[in-house]
């Protein structure tokens, strides 16, 4: 093939700005200009940030979302520990915010008290004498469970919350960890039992070995009947709803009455997740020793609160999850630490704090001024589509149109009056309050009209997320910022960046799970038959595609669990390209934007995208995410996503000889 590669000599030629002028916002030392764009896009454009963010030790993954969450966590920091720093009014957010930040460094007093602040919690599963007292028993439980209970948006009437049931049970998460036998997963359960026993041990159980051989047998025994991630994706298949007289039939072994009364509860019906699980907990609390089950809680109780101990226990604790799985050789500074669990506590009080100091009001009007440009741009590209019908299509424009966009922070702010800090408790007497006043208020919601201006993350979080309960997108003030977005660089980078972010979250309204759901929210079927088959035949195609990309040796992507991703990546790649044409467009030719620092605007929009996703990662990491993570890796959500973009193939002059290239018959095409 002609290989085209961009030398130093290309970015001599730079176009010198005014200084009113905008940036390109290209940052030319990310790039590898020995690679060739057309062979490995990746490597050109992030291999100069991969050599210049180098892993440190204490991180198995270091890419541009992590650079820019510990920018925000140095900035919250300093909010932090000026409070921290003086004495506070009792009951104060001021006070709340101090106290759990000095708690969490407080390490010499956690070693002092050992493992007296977890007793009490051992000691009430020690009490239980019969199966009878099980089910008030885990009613009343936070700490451990076989399974695990939350309030959400009823999915077939969103504008009312519902209690949900969910599988859990098993600490490793994934079910594959249990089931699988290469060579890597059986090494992962020989370490996860070392630890079990160890942990017993530092907790002065006796037969600590055996006691890890139960743990692991009833966790495998749970993981068994639970849904992989594929099937979890199913919301048809996850929803259950039953009147309680329902699940007492289907679930025996539990008096319901019993465990919703103590859990402090009141209904009539709820949602079952995944109903094989359930019976299997419910069989496993009826034909397991009691003994056998009491070690199980126990378990899940010291494991809970390993991270919040002595030093010699949470070491215990980074050594399997942090080495083991992930591939870290240390763990975060304990200032990162105390950070995150303040964020954790009280986030929207520090979120208050942050968007006052950090956020400025005209990245909100920019911001709008993308989305709505972007809404536009789906629109027509949902009009234009040659396999779907008016019909369909109609109903799709309706749920575009219906989309709540937030951006930057809520409303109205969070009440923390009922949250109980009290630096003269233990750290984990605190914690245990904290996990007690989040459950309450998510309790709270149970039965009751659902509150549209809720906020699902906090406004510091470096991320995005698509409600399709409430059809809505939400930006967070934290992700608004570089290599995001950029008030000073021009729309090429900040379409290709922020603009693509904001696309895939569109989209996910319109993936495999989001078009299932309506313009109000609700599992309402709003297709054709013969669309709906159209579109799955499409999505197929994306599916395959990832299931052939080798992620590590002989190990390779999961394209069903990765698709609802992969289609929002691909679908904002789409959208946001258009509308940056059509804002172009809409300039006086004067104004358009030009070549610069060595490259068009279409391959500047392509490498803004690109940096996005540059980062380093532990081969660890690697298997780990491909279990667990139902985004792809960085590097396939750039070689993966832009192989199926016919602008990309424009922009960079790509070839049939490239071996990147595809076919266009053979790319994906859906929105």
């Amino acid at each position: 093939m002609k290989k085209i590669l961009f030398t130093l000599a290309a970015f001599v030629l730079m176009t010198t700005a005014c200084t009113k002028q905008q940036t390109t916002g290209i940052d030319l030392a990310n790039l590898d200009m020995t690679a060739a764009p057309q062979c490995d896009f990746y490597q050109f454009a992030c291999g100069g940030w991969m050599a210049n963010n180098p892993l440190t030790p204490e991180y198995s993954r270091f890419g541009s979302f992590d650079k820019l969450g510990l920018q925000n966590l140095e900035q919250v920091n300093g909010l932090i520990k000026d409070i921290a720093a003086k004495q506070h009014e009792q009951g104060s957010i001021a006070q709340k915010i101090g106290d759990v930040y000095n708690l969490a460094m407080d390490t010499a007093r956690r070693d002092r008290e050992g493992i007296a602040p977890v007793l009490p919690t051992l000691a009430e599963i020690d009490a239980i004498q019969s199966r009878d007292q099980l089910s008030e028993v885990l009613g009343k439980a936070m700490d451990f469970q076989l399974w695990a209970m939350y309030v959400d948006a009823d999915a077939m009437n969103s504008s009312m919350n519902i209690l949900n049931e969910y599988q859990a049970g098993f600490a490793l998460g994934e079910k594959e960890y249990y089931l699988d036998e290469d060579e890597h997963t059986r090494s992962i359960r020989e370490a996860y039992v070392k630890y079990i026993e160890k942990l017993f041990t530092l907790f002065e159980y006796d037969n600590a070995a055996a006691r890890a051989q139960t743990v692991l047998r009833m966790e495998t025994r749970l993981a068994k009947a639970a849904y992989s991630n594929v099937e979890l994706r199913d919301p048809q298949r996850n929803y259950n709803k039953l009147s309680i007289d329902e699940l007492q039939k289907l679930v025996p072994q539990v008096d319901w009455r019993t465990y919703f009364f103590a859990m402090g509860v009141t209904l009539d019906s709820l949602s079952v997740g995944q109903i094989p699980h359930l019976q299997e907990a419910g069989r496993m609390l009826a034909d397991e020793p009691l003994e056998d089950l009491k070690t199980l809680f126990a378990w899940q109780v010291i494991d809970g609160a390993a991270s919040f101990l002595t030093n010699e226990i949470f070491m215990a604790s980074f050594d399997f999850y942090g080495r083991v799985l992930s591939g870290k050789e240390e763990p975060s500074p304990l200032w990162k630490r105390a950070v995150s669990m303040v964020n954790g506590t009280l986030g929207e009080a520090v979120g208050q704090m942050y968007v006052k100091k950090y956020f400025p009001e005209e990245n909100k009007a920019r911001m709008l001024a993308l989305v709505h440009n972007l809404q536009k741009a789906l629109g027509q590209r949902i009009e234009n589509l040659a396999w779907m019908s008016a019909e369909t299509k109609a109903k799709a424009l309706g749920k575009l149109n219906a989309m709540t966009i937030k951006i930057g922070y809520p409303d109205t702010w969070r009440d923390y009056t009922a949250l109980d800090i009290n630096a003269a408790d233990t750290y984990y007497a605190n914690l245990q309050r904290a996990a007690k006043f989040e459950q309450d208020y998510s309790l709270s919601f149970l039965g009751k009209p659902v509150d549209k201006t809720k906020w699902y993350m906090t406004p510091q979080t470096v991320n995005a997320y698509y409600n399709p309960s409430s059809n809505e997108i939400c930006f967070p003030a934290g992700i608004l910022q570089y290599p995001f977005f950029d008030m000073r660089a021009d729309d090429a980078f900040n379409y290709g960046a922020i603009g693509v972010v904001i696309g895939h979250e569109m989209t996910h309204g319109f993936d495999d799970q989001g078009c299932q759901f309506d313009k109000d929210g609700n599992m309402v079927n709003w297709w054709t038959a013969e669309d709906k088959a159209a579109f799955d035949a499409r999505t197929k195609v994306m599916e395959e595609a990832f299931n052939k990309i080798e992620v590590a040796p002989g190990v390779h992507a999961n394209g069903a669990f990765t698709l609802g991703e992969n289609i929002a990546d691909h679908g904002g790649l789409q959208v946001s390209y258009l509308a940056f044409c059509n804002n172009e467009a809409a300039k006086p030719e004067t104004e358009r934007l030009q070549k610069r620092d060595g490259f068009t605007p279409a391959q500047r929009f392509f490498l803004a995208y690109a940096n996005v996703w540059a980062g380093n990662i532990r081969p660890e990491e690697i298997l780990q995410r491909t279990k667990s993570d139902p985004h792809s890796l960085g590097r396939w959500r750039v070689n993966g996503a832009l192989p199926q973009i016919g602008a990309w193939y424009e922009a960079w002059d790509v070839q049939e000889d490239s071996p990147m290239y595809i076919a266009p018959e053979e790319r994906v095409s859906i929105w």
